[in-house]
């Protein structure tokens, strides 16, 4: 019996479905969402191929569900098989080209907890650029009157409902000035409210727990990272995590030449932030306590020791890599992570 694969190209109404015994296409169907339901549920068993975009990961469990298989390509990859016009069929066309090539690797079907995350994280940025935007409105605003606020929101903050009381300030906008500070205010309430609930996940996930230990991930890092990663048995080492997360260097060789770049800057943009942003704070640390004359850990010494030979930013990227690294191995393998980089039982 010959094996049927099916290639979907999925979006928010209508549906491009091909069919394929494995030599040529068979079928070819333009369905909406409630007749493409209705097709994976009276399909017979089959192998669906989808590209890895928004609303994949759900059609992918409802095939799964009714006893399917999903293989779910990156997008880039499948681009590159595509020929001449960008239509749905071709994008369909493309992902059957695709899935003959093993050396493609399927990303993960995540799971409806680890997309729930992600959503939190996302509901989070989206508060924070409006606070942010918000309070640099209001220093922009009391510039104007020459009333001018310190560096740094927290500090701001404190002084803000007093600027907006100067008396250089006009009456006329002193109104606007307080909904535009209430706004702020609501914006740190529900900023809270998220991590919060963040911080419950990480009390009952052992995994989270896990990436806690290390230095540099803390909450916001490891519950991103355990929501974007799905699990570190998905990937073969720490390097191919540091890889997948584009912090690894871009190469271009040729010959006996080889030349490596910076990061490649590739996949998750927003936990790799995160992992650099964790990366300064080790350095920092790491800083103080040679000002202090306070021991540094095996960590804190190779990470001032790469900042000595090449600046503080290759230095914070090159410490990011050393920390998904760290954070594989004490994810797949069930450790802790101590200071002497000596995994101990959990």
């Amino acid at each position: 019996m010959q094996s049927t694969t099916i290639a979907v190209d999925t979006a928010k109404l209508v549906f491009e479905v091909v069919v394929s015994d494995g030599h040529r296409v068979i079928e070819n169907h333009r369905l909406n969402r409630a007749d493409f339901q209705a097709f994976i549920v009276h399909q017979p068993p089959s192998r669906f191929v989808m590209e890895a975009c928004g609303g994949s990961h759900h059609w992918a469990r409802l095939m799964l569900a009714h006893g399917h298989s999903v293989r779910l390509l990156p997008v880039p990859y499948v681009r590159a098989y595509r020929r001449r016009n960008k239509t749905d069929r071709a994008d369909c066309m493309a992902m059957l080209e695709a899935d003959r090539n093993p050396e493609i690797l399927s990303v993960p079907v995540k799971r409806v907890d680890a997309q729930a995350i992600q959503g939190l994280h996302r509901a989070r940025s989206a508060w924070m650029g409006c606070r942010t935007a918000r309070i640099n409105t209001l220093r922009g605003l009391l510039r104007e009157f020459g009333v001018i606020l310190p560096l740094g929101a927290h500090a701001a903050l404190k002084q803000m409902a007093t600027a907006v009381d100067d008396p250089a300030v006009p009456d006329l906008l002193k109104i606007t000035l307080l909904e535009l500070l209430a706004e702020v205010h609501d914006l740190d309430d529900k900023i809270a409210r998220v991590e919060r609930q963040l911080a419950s996940v990480a009390r009952q996930t052992p995994a989270v727990r896990l990436l806690q230990d290390i230095p540099g991930i803390g909450l916001l890092t490891s519950t991103a990272l355990y929501a974007s990663a799905g699990d570190a048995k998905h990937f073969r080492s720490g390097r191919h995590l540091a890889s997948w997360l584009g912090l690894t260097p871009k190469e271009h060789s040729s010959g006996s030449r080889r030349h490596l770049g910076g990061i490649s800057k590739r996949g998750d943009k927003y936990v790799r932030t995160l992992l650099i942003h964790g990366a300064r704070t080790v350095l920092l640390g790491a800083r103080r306590n040679e000002n202090a004359g306070r021991p540094l850990s095996p960590l804190q010494q190779w990470a001032l020791g790469v900042q000595a030979r090449s600046n503080h930013n290759k230095a914070a990227c090159a410490v990011a890599n050393k920390l998904a690294r760290i954070a594989w191995a004490s994810w797949a393998n069930g450790t802790c992570f101590d200071a002497n980089y000596q995994a101990i039982a959990a």
